[in-house]
């Protein structure tokens, strides 16, 4: 008796990998178009800051939901936004990485006096500005996790293989961030560390819950302690956190993802990730044991 033989990736109604390449190229053409579109429409009304986290957000949101569409008849929430009770969970165990990674590098500084608060000229506490950057920076990091490991990496991850797409995915990542005001090289290296830890979140989880809780959690942390997020300044306390160590360790006026405290973390970061009790979900479209 003769095997039987496979059907080839069109007969079995999976794309080829020139065809997943020609979708995720659209994917990410999506994307682009969408900046163009939203970030001059909003910059006007909402600034800089506010203009680039809605507008990614928005060309994220857009091009996923057309992707999953047309691709795979499918809708947003199948790129690892449904919600669930282990998506809570996952959201949860996140969140309390990210806070707890960016109060590893601040508290201990402030405790041993590298680090103190000063009252800063021109920044008044204001309850609504506080309201408007949590909700600004959850949606930018909902936005990234999109663009960055929503659809073009989770079908590519199920063709070129985990280490392929992580890796220059991760690049990108830090790339995408290079242009920002102050940033360095050790800011851009911590950053592609930043998105191997939030590309293997997705391959524990299977969602994107995981990954964004630990993204918000950092994110949302840094400016209520007064130092800087990715280049920008955002003023919410009336404070800011004057380093006594040098910029190299602290990362200056880019903030902490520019210092070697936030290289140490990191590690610790990613050893917690895999001791976390993560709970994996299905994947709509990244299932390799059907392979």
């Amino acid at each position: 008796m003769e095997p039987t033989p496979t059907p080839p990736p069109e007969a079995s109604g999976r794309p080829t990998k020139g065809g997943v390449l020609l979708r995720v190229g659209i994917f990410a053409f999506l994307e682009i178009a969408g900046m163009w579109l939203f970030a001059p429409l909003m910059y006007p009304i909402a600034g800089y800051f506010i203009a680039a986290a809605l507008s990614t957000f928005a060309a994220a949101a857009v091009a996923n939901t057309i992707a999953l569409r047309v691709y795979e008849r499918g809708q947003l929430a199948d790129v690892g936004l449904g919600w669930s009770q282990a998506s809570r969970k996952n959201l949860a165990w996140g969140l309390l990485l990210g806070v707890g990674a960016a109060l590893a590098v601040l508290v201990p500084p402030i405790v041993l006096r590298l680090a103190e608060f000063k009252p800063a000229v021109g920044w008044e506490p204001n309850a609504g500005s506080a309201l408007l950057l949590i909700v600004v920076l959850l949606f930018g990091a909902i936005g990234e996790e999109l663009l960055f490991r929503g659809y073009g990496f989770q079908v590519l991850l199920g063709t070129v293989g985990e280490f392929a797409t992580i890796l220059p995915i991760s690049v990108l990542f830090g790339l995408a961030h290079s242009n920002n005001q102050n940033a360095n090289h050790v800011g851009t290296v911590n950053t592609v560390l930043w998105g191997l830890l939030f590309g293997l979140a997705f391959l524990r989880s299977r969602d994107l819950w995981l990954p964004i809780g630990i993204h918000y959690g950092w994110n949302i942390t840094l400016p209520f302690f007064g130092v800087n997020l990715s280049g920008f300044t955002m003023k919410v306390t009336g404070y800011s956190l004057e380093w006594k160590l040098p910029d190299p360790w602290s990362g200056g006026a880019y903030g902490p993802e520019a210092g070697l405290l936030c290289t140490g973390v990191l590690a610790w970061l990613f050893y917690f990730l895999f001791r976390a009790p993560i709970e994996r979900q299905e994947s709509f479209l990244y299932h390799p044991d059907d392979d």
